[in-house]
């Protein structure tokens, strides 16, 4: 049983953040999630995510992105629990290493995570929290260049030099087939203003191990318009 509830919470938090958060994939299963976010601007994000868990405590993975903005990006991760898995706290760092390419320049990126979570029991059929800390790292270029025929809300789609990055989630199962996910996306960067988001969905599961996402984001503070999302994933 505490397997299975460990599966519908990692399901969940990949169906709105696209990361794994704590807890790892189990040995031997593969994830797959296509997900996007379009804003009312008409600007859009597209995200392929997969992974792999290696044994217990170590997952691999695979990123890939792409902004209408003029940006794609791909990033292999490694990830590993820090916790004995007793308990009802989960706690795992993943470290990132990729490319960007933007303008036809081709760009190095690194990130770095630390992420904590917990599942609890009730209301209904219970949930869990979570929070995920990252800072990513890109390759130097020419900041007008990039800016260049871009609002500051375009601008924002784009990955900036330095970036860090704090996810606050908390998700509820009203019944066994349907979750309500409110995540608060905290966001500061080298070049631009803090800006804040709460993305609210819904979680389906569909026939089998699919499961659909729709939602919205809102923006809370910095530049940014609001957005509707939707993703899906499969696991085996």
């Amino acid at each position: 049983m505490t397997r299975v509830i460990a599966s519908c919470i990692v399901w969940l938090l990949l169906a709105v953040t696209g990361h794994a958060g704590p807890w790892p994939r189990e040995a031997g299963h593969f994830f797959i999630s296509l997900s996007g976010e379009r804003d009312d601007g008409g600007n859009s994000y597209m995200g392929l995510y997969t992974e792999y868990g290696l044994s217990r405590r170590r997952t691999v993975g695979l990123e890939v992105s792409h902004t209408n903005v003029g940006e794609t990006s791909a990033m292999l991760w490694y990830q590993k629990s820090l916790d004995s898995g007793e308990g009802p706290n989960r706690l795992s760092y993943a470290m990132g290493v990729g490319a960007i390419r933007r303008d036809g320049e081709l760009l190095p990126l690194s990130q770095a995570a630390l992420m904590w979570g917990r599942g609890f029991s009730g209301p209904w059929d219970g949930g869990w929290l979570s929070a995920e800390a990252r800072v990513k790292v890109a390759g130097k270029t020419e900041e007008v260049t990039g800016r260049q025929g871009l609002s500051s809300i375009q601008y924002a789609y784009l990955t900036p030099e330095i970036v860090s990055k704090l996810d606050l989630t908390i998700g509820l199962r009203p019944t066994p087939f349907w979750a309500v996910v409110n995540q608060l996306r905290l966001e500061a960067r080298k070049d631009t203003d803090f800006s804040a988001k709460l993305a609210t969905s819904v979680v389906y599961d569909l026939t089998g191990p699919a499961r659909l996402e729709i939602g919205l984001v809102a923006p809370l503070a910095g530049p940014s318009e609001p957005a509707v999302r939707i993703g899906t994933w499969l696991e085996f």
